[in-house]
């Protein structure tokens, strides 16, 4: 079996196909191997027909219970790896109509109670004022006033005090000159501003903060069952725990390097000041 990055999208039936023919071959029964797995006969059903993603430890119970050879159970895996990750195309949200990922962004936040937020290289949405969501939209395809719109109303989560959010930017996310200078100071003291409301941790990394891990692309954790990495061309959903606890790790190790409340606060009005 041999995978790629395009086989994303499929390989959650290849998974699905794949554990329900070595079951098979294994002479079990869905009743007899969710036994020997611990698990409902109604899981190992809905693994079966992909109705749900099995966890890597989901998939490791089952090829266990089947006593599958080593190097099978490491290529089954790999495909389960493969099916808790997601590939989103920009160009697909481009055709959806960029609104509607808006929406699902706003289903995200609605289900998570705690949300971590890296930025290393320009401003989140929920934290932008109009004007910088406007500008950071002129490469998208069409009218754009509705996602501006939608973006928008998003920011209403920002006031739900029962969620957590901890946002953190390098000095390069929030100096980047999306807008010209009196409307990129606006969106500094916005920042500065957002940052006292109780529920909210703004925290900055100033240029020159050792870091021994660079960073890298744009993600953000929801609670601990999902992670959206941003890349120019799209960006990856992982749902494999392994890769969410890796986001995780490199999320406090910058956390732990940035400025936070009063301190945050000061640098956030000196680079505000500097565009006035």
């Amino acid at each position: 079996m041999t995978l790629d990055p395009e086989q994303l999208g499929q390989s959650k039936a290849d998974l699905a196909e794949t554990l329900r023919t070595l079951r098979k071959r294994a002479g079990l029964s869905q009743v007899r191997l969710a036994a020997r797995c611990n698990m409902s006969q109604s899981k190992i059903s809905k693994i079966e027909t992909a109705e749900i993603i099995p966890s890597l430890v989901d998939v490791e119970l089952v090829m266990r219970a089947l006593g599958a050879p080593e190097h099978l159970t490491a290529e089954v895996t790999a495909l389960a790896r493969m099916a808790n990750t997601e590939w989103q195309p920009i160009r697909s949200s481009w055709r959806r109509g960029l609104e509607k990922r808006q929406a699902e962004l706003a289903s995200l936040e609605a289900d998570a109670d705690e949300l971590r937020y890296f930025l290393p290289a320009m401003i989140t949405g929920l934290l932008a004022t109009p004007e910088y969501i406007r500008a950071s939209l002129e490469y998208s395809p069409g009218d754009i006033s509705k996602t501006v719109a939608r973006k928008l109303e998003r920011q209403v989560v920002l006031y739900d005090s029962t969620k957590r959010f901890t946002f953190l930017l390098t000095e390069q996310a929030v100096r980047w000159a999306v807008v010209p200078p009196p409307a990129m100071a606006v969106q500094i003291d916005r920042l500065a501003s957002l940052s006292h409301l109780p529920n909210i941790r703004i925290g900055v990394i100033p240029i020159g903060t050792i870091i021994s891990r660079g960073p890298m692309n744009t993600f953000t954790v929801y609670d601990d069952r999902l992670v959206t990495v941003e890349t120019f061309t799209g960006r990856t959903v992982f749902r494999d725990s392994r890769d969410i606890a890796e986001h995780v790790e490199v999320f406090k190790q910058c956390e732990q390097k940035a400025r936070f409340d009063d301190a945050a606060r000061s640098i956030l009005q000196e680079w505000s000041s500097l565009y006035r």
